[in-house]
């Protein structure tokens, strides 16, 4: 049993992708349609081959995860999604499922979508991923579930660990080992498990920095997950001068308290291994760049032009229009704050968090944003817009 379920469209695409592979979901709406929670009931008995194409929409976490899990079962699977999925790298979990022996085909040799994967038959790897990413480790580590034999994955620098939490919550038999940063997981049957599911840090983040910004402002942010890398943006922004304050409420839960400061802020630079823990809020924070005395430096964050869009030029444009200096280089980016209003129209590129870090921009006083498409917000978080008339009346 799942309670607090995102009613985004991604957790939907999740959702539709197991029950196309045999488990049974039932869920039913939350208090004002806002979560669901939801009753999955599956095991081997239940799975078999999708009797069509697999599609996950716009999300990368459904596709890299999900082909992962399937590799482990002697039958094919044909994943694909948008066109924005149809753009992101999945060589990052081909090249690892294939050293576990499956067979996976896709665009340019499965660099990109649409995925054909030819599972079963896995044996274990010890594997050390070429770049720093959560998604392929939780690919690795599914697939390790069917495998002979130990799957290893080594982390040059920490992600975040939910896949790791919950499979020990059912049952895996796994072993972290957080001080040489290495997940081992053997050949596991996986029990029933119930989940209250806490609150997404990085939805959490702009209701933070709207706080900070906005005057006049204290607003907390409950029961929020603070888990291994999920809270770099706090140390961000604190070492920024934003107010912020986290009351540890349970086992990596917590309540996040923003204090209107937005006198105090001050660009900082964002650089090295912290930036796997802030990856996806890149840009929220720089939202808060834009309001802070002096210059904000992003370096080491390529990752970020193969997300739902190229953010480092989405960003960068947007803020550009709106009349920011902001420098665009490479895997980088420079802004530098400003204290005028900030007026234009800018474009969400398809791009759940690009719509959201505009939409907080556009909602502080003095500042008129035009976002073109709004519904970019549907991906994630589709109660967004009404959050925002609230937080911000």
């Amino acid at each position: 049993m799942l309670r607090g379920l995102s009613s985004g469209d991604d957790v939907s695409r999740t959702a539709t992708a197991i029950e196309a592979l045999g488990a049974v979901v039932e869920g039913a709406p939350g208090p004002n349609g806002r979560e669901r929670e939801a009753r999955v009931t599956g095991g081997l008995s239940h799975l078999h081959q999708p009797g069509d194409v697999i599609n996950v929409g716009n999300s990368g976490t459904t596709i890299r995860l999900l082909a992962g899990f399937v590799a482990a079962f002697d039958w094919r699977t044909e994943l694909r999604g948008d066109a924005s999925i149809a753009t992101r790298p999945m060589d990052r979990v081909a090249k690892p499922l294939r050293l576990m022996g499956a067979e996976v085909v896709g665009h340019e040799g499965g660099r990109f979508p649409p995925l054909v994967i030819d599972g079963g038959g896995l044996h274990g790897i010890d594997y050390t991923p070429p770049v720093a990413s959560a998604q392929a480790k939780s690919a690795v580590l599914l697939a390790g579930l069917g495998a002979d034999g130990d799957t290893i994955v080594r982390e040059p620098v920490p992600t975040r660990a939910h896949t790791e939490e919950l499979l020990a919550l059912c049952g895996a038999d796994i072993e972290v080992d957080a001080k040489a940063q290495t997940v081992r997981v053997r050949r596991s049957r996986l029990v029933p498990f119930e989940l209250d599911v806490p609150g997404d840090p990085s939805q959490a983040s702009f209701w933070l920095v709207a706080a900070c910004v906005l005057p006049g402002r204290e607003l907390v942010i409950e029961n929020v997950y603070v888990g291994p890398a999920r809270t770099g943006f706090v140390d961000v922004l604190q070492r920024m001068g934003a107010a912020l304050e986290i009351e540890p409420t349970g086992p990596q839960r917590a309540n996040i308290i923003a204090r209107s400061s937005v006198d105090s802020l001050r660009g900082t630079e964002v650089v090295g291994d912290e930036i796997a823990s802030l990856i996806d809020e890149v840009p929220i924070l720089a939202v808060a760049a834009a309001f802070a005395d002096g210059p904000t430096l992003f370096r080491e964050v390529g990752e970020l032009r193969v997300k739902e869009s190229d953010r480092i030029a989405a960003v960068a444009a947007n803020l550009h229009a709106l009349g920011v200096h902001t420098e665009e280089h490479g895997d980088g980016l420079r802004i530098h704050g400003t204290s005028a209003p900030l007026r234009g129209r800018v474009h969400a590129f398809a791009d759940h968090r690009v719509a959201m870090a505009f939409g907080i921009l556009g909602a502080l006083p003095g500042n008129r944003i035009t976002i073109d498409d709004p519904a970019a917000v549907d991906i994630s978080y589709p109660t967004f817009w009404d959050d925002l008339r609230k937080a911000t009346a």
